[in-house]
């Protein structure tokens, strides 16, 4: 049986309003369905190399059998993101998800935002939206925003390498 069993990445698309651990279960699915899961100790592992909120669409790598021993190593490397930024509008989730909590008619020209951008460059201390896939005692901080739990957000390192504005015709 060890033969047949895959190993490897699938490279999936995620598309909008999948969530990471949905798409490892359709992948787990699938391997159960087509007889290559397995069972008890023979049974196949499936992880993900980093997950993308629901929200997000993008790549999302799916690691099967002895590749889920990299997925940690994913999970720190460095990544690239491409993003959309509207204005004139804040919610209470910061995403399009949220509730609009504040708004404003300005909006900034090119110049502005390019002007800013280096402040986001480098490394960096932010702290991430209480709807985050972060975890906080074992649950995802944005199951617990949404069920109403008061939850602190600690302040982290990280490094942006690179922030381009990829479409300035965009920004008025």
């Amino acid at each position: 049986m060890d033969a047949l069993k895959p190993h490897g990445w699938i490279i999936l698309d995620k598309p909008l309003e999948l969530g990471s651990t949905q798409a490892v279960g359709a992948v787990k699915r699938n391997l159960r369905e087509a007889g290559l899961l397995g069972k008890g100790k023979d049974k196949l592992k499936v992880g993900h190399g980093g997950t993308l909120d629901p929200l997000a669409t993008g790549i999302l790598p799916i690691a099967i059998g002895e590749a889920t021993k990299l997925c940690g190593r994913m999970l720190d490397a460095s990544k690239i993101y491409e993003f959309t930024i509207g204005f004139g509008a804040e919610t209470e989730t910061l995403d399009v998800e949220g509730a609009v909590t504040e708004t404003s008619d300005h909006r900034p020209t090119l110049a502005d935002v390019e002007a800013v951008v280096p402040q986001f460059t480098g490394p960096i201390e932010q702290i991430p939206p209480k709807y985050s896939a972060l975890k906080i005692d074992g649950k995802r901080a944005y199951d617990l925003a949404r069920a109403g739990v008061a939850v602190e957000m600690k302040l982290r390192g990280v490094t942006i390498f690179s922030l381009t504005v990829r479409h300035p015709e965009l920004v008025s």
